[in-house]
């Protein structure tokens, strides 16, 4: 068979992540795969066995502008014939908003969207500021999907786009598929970490990922431990680790290509968003038998921890229980049952797309 898969950019994050694990997979089983981004920015290793394609020169941004979308989706629609000659693709997956809507302006055959969050938090959140961008917002996005057929990364995800009227044509679920065996190998690659117990946040810094909420709790902790952020520096993130006192007790890590070794070597690792959609970080660290402590938030925490059982579940912006649930868990007091994985591995994940790719021929 021959795939296609679609993002903005690999500049980071879960869903650039889980593109290049779905290229791997599905070259790995012997599909023609074809890895194409709009932008030429990478800063990760491309995957053996696929062919790659950039829309752009290495470091250049696209328009983000009307005419420069449509040039876009044109450039596409051109790039994909041509990889396609005389075999047509089986099927063409994009993920993230900007991708999906190039590639739906290009017209492209056998197309579904990824929808990596729960599009209802971030219209929530757009809500409490400005109401008209709110709907503006959520009439783009009904615009964009409704007609379109849909793969949410989660059940949460799913549920979110029906209960929005955004799924009105096909929606599934396809977990991110994740291969324990690479992960715990690479987890042991050579790297300098902290010598002293420390405490992992691996998120970008944004809004979502509420690192306003992790420093609160943090400080409340004792300083036995560090803690580490893997993203990327930024002169907002400094101010506000000043602001909360710990310029003296956090790492700022940059972002790392290889996070493993940082998960593996901590003595928690901690999601405080106030919205995710599959958040991949909780399934990679309990894999590496590192212990969690995450927000109940929409969606995948508690579908990941199967209700709190092999994680700390805490509400969303609750300083005082994010704190609390840290603390019991570095004491070892917490009563945590093993994960089970059999939901995220790949051939699960694989063979789903496989069935889409036969549905849609």
């Amino acid at each position: 068979m021959k795939f296609g898969l679609i993002t903005t950019n690999l500049r980071g994050g879960g869903a650039e992540k889980a593109m290049l694990k779905l290229s791997a997979l599905l070259a790995g089983r012997g599909h023609e795969t074809h890895l194409l981004i709009l932008e030429h920015r990478v800063e990760h290793d491309l995957p053996p066995g696929i062919t790659f394609t950039a829309l752009t020169r290495p470091g250049r941004t696209a328009s983000k502008g009307m005419l420069g979308k449509y040039l876009l989706a044109w450039r596409l629609r051109l790039c994909v014939n041509k990889l396609a000659g005389d075999t047509p693709f089986d099927l063409i997956v994009s993920t993230l908003p900007f991708a999906d809507e190039i590639s739906r302006l290009a017209r492209l055959p056998k197309l579904w969207h990824r929808i990596a969050n729960t599009l209802s938090a971030e219209i929530g959140r757009l809500s409490a500021t400005s109401p008209t961008k709110a709907a503006r917002r959520l009439k783009k996005y009904r615009q964009l999907y409704a007609q379109g057929q849909l793969l949410a990364v989660s059940d949460g995800v799913a549920d979110d786009l029906r209960e929005l009227g955004i799924a009105t044509r096909r929606v599934e679920c396809l977990y991110n598929p994740f291969d324990a065996n690479a992960i715990q190998t690479a987890a042991k690659a050579p790297t300098p970490l902290p010598e002293t117990p420390y405490v992992v946040h691996v998120g970008r810094f944004s809004a979502q990922k509420r690192h306003d909420l992790l420093f609160e709790a943090f400080r409340q902790l004792p300083d036995s431990h560090a803690l580490v952020l893997l993203c990327h520096d930024d002169p907002a993130l400094r101010a506000m680790i000043a602001h909360h006192g710990l310029a003296e007790r956090v790492i700022v890590a940059g972002f790392q290509p290889n996070p493993y070794p940082w998960i593996a070597a901590a003595d928690l690792l901690v999601l405080c968003s106030d919205h995710e959609g599959m958040p991949n970080v909780l399934i990679e660290a309990l894999l590496l038998g590192t212990p969690v402590v995450s927000t109940d938030c929409p969606s995948g925490p508690r579908e990941v921890l199967q209700n709190g059982r092999c994680g700390r579940l805490v509400p969303c912006n609750n300083a005082a229980a994010l704190r609390d649930a840290m603390r019991e868990t570095l004491s070892g007091k917490d009563d945590i049952a093993p994960f089970d994985p059999s939901p995220f591995l790949p051939g699960t994940a694989i063979s789903h797309l496989e069935r889409l790719a036969q549905e849609t021929c």
